[in-house]
């Protein structure tokens, strides 16, 4: 019976059941899917009921909803909307500004001057795929306000790291200026890189391969051809030191306006496994969150450090938005989009206490914060920015006041 209950098959029918009811509590509060996905990670978790637990195998699902999400978000960008100057400034602003807050909160809070740096890093973080996802069921991923927001976030990544590098760098004694251009090099060569292989090189390759009689007999190659590449690009990604979900979304750009008439859609085809694996993806942020780590002294410093994630990505992010010709409502649709940390603020929080650098407690609250950060922002969304609107992946629906 153990060795039933531990089995693959087992745990992803778990999984899935889960997921199921995270559907139908979003549906009961009227929230989206990636809110109610969470709060039942939250409460079959350790937190709560203790059902299940953050195990290699949940964490490896994980990891491929995130990839395969970032991937079928890619599809609907291009480079075009994503390298603009407006773009760069937000992400660079929207880096340094938490940067300072989280650092200044620690050390308010009476942390030492090396786990303050290392908080602080990891409130530089943006987690795009959550943003992302409750934009794709708004059915607003092509305004400018979403534009901004990916682009930036792609950005954010390449400086996040950099922000990591300078921290360790400065906690052990090690930093260097070579040693961040170089780094700095390296991101931007895989990201220009990347794109150019994929549309100047993949695209054509894939269009006369459509127009073969072998595509004609299998139009599940390219498909499949097309996910192979995801992956591909999300290991080089990693290899450089960028998170993968830049990579399989640098992938999904590469695919820019590709002619296929053979062959099965690359889009619907990616948006079934993005439904499976992106579902898990968002229990397991609930799943990994666990309450009991909290003591009276951590709530407090996890309530100021929140408030100080959310406020510093609006004022960071927002501001340069509204700056750059945004009106009010679109910069702050930007500024709450970029707050969310997810799961690039865990891996900091992660190679932190590896290194010594922070202890348990702070790992539990940056995990934490993290988690928070994810939830407000589709909840902002849904009921402030997009009140009353909804979408089922297609077009927009209007509300039933509207109908009437």
């Amino acid at each position: 019976m153990e060795s039933l209950l531990a089995s693959p098959e087992f745990q992803m029918m778990l999984l899935l059941f889960v997921a199921l009811g995270g559907y139908l509590i979003a549906s009961r509060i009227n929230q989206s899917a990636v809110v109610g996905l969470i709060l039942v990670g939250l409460l079959v978790g350790p937190s709560f009921l203790g059902l299940i637990t953050y195990t290699d195998f949940v964490s490896s699902l994980a990891h491929l909803g995130a990839v395969i999400l970032l991937f079928v978000i890619g599809l609907e960008f291009n480079l075009r909307e994503i390298a603009q100057v407006r773009n760069g400034i937000i992400a660079l602003v929207g880096v340094i500004v938490p940067w300072i807050g989280g650092w200044w909160i620690s050390l308010a809070f009476g942390f030492d001057s090396a786990s303050a740096v290392f908080i602080g890093t990891a409130l530089t973080a943006t987690s795009i795929a959550i943003t992302a996802q409750v934009l794709k069921e708004l059915g607003k991923l092509e305004t400018a306000a979403a534009k901004a927001i990916i682009g930036a976030a792609v950005i954010d990544d390449v400086l996040g790291l950099i922000a990591l590098s300078i921290s360790t760098g400065m906690v052990s004694g090690s930093v260097s200026v070579p040693g961040i251009v170089f780094i700095i090099v390296k991101a931007i060569a895989f990201l220009v890189i990347g794109v150019a292989f994929g549309l100047l090189v993949v695209n054509p390759f894939l269009v006369r391969l459509d127009r073969t009689p072998f595509v004609k007999k299998f139009p599940e190659f390219i498909f499949i051809f097309a996910m192979m590449l995801a992956f591909l690009y999300a290991i080089g990604a990693e290899l450089v030191g960028l998170s993968a979900i830049v990579g399989a979304f640098i992938a999904g750009v590469s695919f820019e306006n590709i002619d296929l008439r053979q062959s099965r859609s690359i889009k619907e085809g990616a948006e079934y496994l993005r439904i499976i694996f992106a579902a898990i993806f968002f229990v397991s942020l609930g799943i990994i969150a666990d309450f009991h780590a909290l003591t009276p002294d951590l709530v407090l410093f996890l309530a100021a450090l929140t408030v100080v994630a959310i406020v510093t990505k609006i004022i960071g992010c927002g501001l340069p938005a509204w700056l750059s010709g945004m009106c009010r409502k679109d910069a702050l649709i930007v500024g709450f989009g970029m707050a969310p940390r997810g799961e690039v603020a865990m891996i900091v929080a992660l190679i932190g206490l590896d290194m010594g650098i922070i202890g348990q407690g702070v790992y539990v609250v940056l995990v934490l914060m993290s988690l928070l950060t994810t939830l407000i922002t589709p909840i902002v969304y849904r009921n402030w920015f997009f009140r009353g609107e909804y979408c089922t992946y297609g077009g927009e629906v209007p509300s039933t006041a509207e109908a009437k």
